[in-house]
């Protein structure tokens, strides 16, 4: 009895940690986005006639998923970021924003 005891015991501690190591893992960034690049980005997107995504009613903040209708374009290759090829970019009501590719979620704007 005391074993099995111990042993139910010993198995919620460890589902515990594990619940709580989980709960830890969020998507962040380490880059300090300057800026310069903001202004790189938009006069990249204008020399490339990318279209900003126009809607009032989107105001995009940091860890905020990206509709699916927001076109995203990667960063040009002038911009030298740690993990480049982790992040794309959008222009959002003629804004830049910088996006984790695979989850859409915005990792940095600029006001």
């Amino acid at each position: 009895m005391r074993r099995s005891l111990f042993s139910a015991v010993a198995a919620s501690v460890l589902l515990a940690g594990v619940g709580l190591a989980s709960a830890q893992t969020t998507t962040t960034t380490t880059n300090t986005w300057t800026t310069d690049q903001g202004a790189t980005i938009r006069d990249y997107s204008t020399t490339h006639k990318y279209s900003s995504f126009s809607d009032p009613a989107l105001k995009p903040t940091i860890g905020m998923e990206l509709p699916a209708t927001v076109t995203m374009y990667p960063l040009p290759e002038t911009m030298k970021v740690p993990s480049s090829d982790t992040y794309s970019y959008s222009i959002i009501n003629d804004r830049p924003v910088v996006v984790e590719r695979t989850t859409r979620k915005v990792v940095h704007t600029w006001e």
